[in-house]
């Protein structure tokens, strides 16, 4: 039994119109974030699923609602599909932390896996939780269509782990996760999974 997992990044939020990471703090969706919401509700209707599911932060559920009102469907929140937390560097910029940190940084960008943020979540464990949040997801609806919204460097994790492809590397073979863009993943009842598309945007007009 296959079941097809539509995952989506939120919208756009301030910090990331900034490039600031945002992990574990709650920031709004900005005008173009709840925009690629919408647009992500008009693939929905376009596009039905059977359920749907987000992180519990207010911007992955915010930009959920448009698909869930235009289904009739109620949204589940599943706490390990939550982004990173980015310790230190939350709300500031890789180059901000390089200035202070220079070594660290650069460590970062050569495997930031081995060389995550001081205080910030262990990767590998954030990348763990996600897979584990993906595979009850999809034996949930054993057959069927799924959307999840998520986060960037969370989804990102997820799927080098069960693609087989070294974490490590994620932030080169995956640089991002467009906004409110679909990744269409198939997972078997065994847990083994495979990547048919991957960030095709709602409306490509749309950032």
């Amino acid at each position: 039994m296959t079941t097809t997992l539509l995952l989506a990044r939120h919208g756009q939020t301030v910090w990331h119109a900034e490039n600031r990471y945002a992990g574990v703090s709650d920031i709004a969706l900005t005008d173009t974030g709840r925009a690629q919401a919408e647009a992500l509700g008009r693939w929905a209707a376009a596009h039905p699923v059977d359920a749907i599911w987000t992180s519990p932060l207010s911007r992955a559920v915010a930009t959920a609602e448009p698909a869930c009102r235009a289904l009739g469907l109620t949204p589940q929140r599943e706490p390990g599909l939550r982004e990173c937390d980015f310790g230190v560097v939350e709300g500031r910029t890789l180059a901000e932390f390089a200035t202070e940190d220079p070594e660290w940084a650069a460590a970062y960008r050569a495997d930031p896996v081995a060389h995550s943020f001081p205080g910030a979540e262990d990767p590998t464990a954030a990348a763990s939780r996600g897979v584990r949040a993906l595979r009850d997801i999809a034996a949930a609806h054993p057959g069927g269509r799924v959307l999840v919204v998520a986060h960037n460097t969370l989804l990102r994790l997820v799927l080098c782990t069960l693609l087989s492809i070294p974490t490590r590397e994620y932030r080169r073979v995956l640089p991002r996760l467009r906004n409110a863009a679909i990744s269409e993943l198939r997972m078997k009842s065994d847990g083994s999974a495979a990547l048919l598309s991957l960030n095709v945007p709602c409306d490509p007009d749309l950032p």
